[in-house]
């Protein structure tokens, strides 16, 4: 199966990440989306919440794999055939190339729900779970084939991030490993897809993310800063330096000559006194939990709820940030 060709592709769970799965993937002309959720109003909420998620504009005008959907709206994506509603799961797999489940973070729910798929779906199908942190080699314990399954992890929200957390499992086929990444490195496709070499709870982008949020609700819990000026001292150092350069590159730069090799030797003495310093809070128990209602009552304090104008700007806001990334300045030759 080439991961260039015609694609259908049955979605189960369409809370935000699988809209914004489903928006994704119907940005692709080759593709055929078929929906399964068991919320009542399912086919109410999709035509309410669908429209938030179709790209405005053509992700690539050099490949004709991606096309605009700006005057696309559901009922002609329906009426054209290339996104089916279902109202039961075996429907919904019968056809499918790719099943991508995003269904709640509980195990026993999941390994219920590939035994069905398993079952319903043909024998070729790849089967990708958008799981922020269950490994596939615990889902597929009722599989009888565990060489489909893997974790496509995507950061919210996916029709907008570029990073897929492609996770397999030991048993996880290699050809299943080649074709989930091939999907989304095709030409224009904006995506970048990371396999990750180990199961591990969180994958990376969340365990970087958790260990930052959990230093984080220590210093507002200690007082040391609010959560709304901690907001304010990452989004004018860390954010705009990580978003150009990633964590090892922006400290080879920042080590001057000699690289991270020297920064390293120069702050050394520093890092090992605030790593060895660094808060321990948790997030369940009654241990340590004292942080959650200074962080909550701060952080509702400062910003409120999204309306959803302001919800717009943040994703026109966080689409330039992507879009900068690509950008080159033609001065990036290394120096013969």
């Amino acid at each position: 199966m080439s991961v260039s060709g015609p694609q259908r592709i049955t979605l189960i769970g369409l809370g935000t990440i699988g809209m914004s799965m489903a928006g994704l993937h119907l940005s692709r002309v080759n593709t055929i989306v078929d929906v399964f959720d068991t919320r009542p109003n399912f086919e109410d909420y999709l035509f309410k919440t669908l429209p938030n998620f179709l790209p405005k504009s053509s992700p690539s005008s050099e490949d004709a794999s991606f096309e605009s959907t700006q005057s696309t709206s559901v009922p002609s994506l329906i009426s054209s055939g290339r996104l089916h509603i279902h109202k039961s799961l075996e429907t919904a797999c019968a056809s499918a190339t790719i099943v991508q489940e995003q269904g709640p973070e509980n195990l026993a729910f999941k390994q219920e729900i590939w035994a069905q798929v398993e079952s319903f779906a043909p024998p070729t199908a790849h089967f990708w779970t958008s799981t922020s942190g269950i490994a596939a080699s615990a889902q597929q314990s009722t599989m009888q084939d565990k060489t489909r399954l893997l974790v496509v992890h995507p950061f919210n929200p996916p029709h907008i991030m570029p990073l897929l957390e492609i996770v397999p499992s030991p048993t996880t086929a290699p050809e299943r490993v080649d074709f989930a990444r091939g999907y989304f490195s095709q030409p224009g496709s904006r995506h970048r897809p990371v396999v990750i070499r180990k199961e591990i709870p969180g994958f990376v982008g969340n365990r970087l993310a958790f260990a930052l949020l959990r230093e984080a609700c220590y210093l507002v819990q200690e007082d040391v800063v609010t959560a709304k000026d901690l907001d304010t001292i990452l989004m004018a150092s860390l954010g705009p330096r990580w978003a150009g350069n990633g964590v090892f590159e922006s400290y080879q730069q920042g080590g001057g000559e000699g690289g991270i090799e020297a920064f390293l030797h120069k702050l050394g003495g520093t890092m090992q006194e605030v790593w060895d310093g660094l808060g321990q809070v948790n997030v369940l128990g009654e241990e340590g939990t004292a942080w959650k209602s200074k962080v909550i009552a701060q952080t509702n304090e400062a910003y409120g709820e999204f309306s959803p104008g302001q919800m717009r700007e943040k994703e026109e806001r966080l689409r330039d940030f992507v879009h900068v990334q690509t950008k080159k300045y033609g001065h990036g030759e290394p120096e013969v």
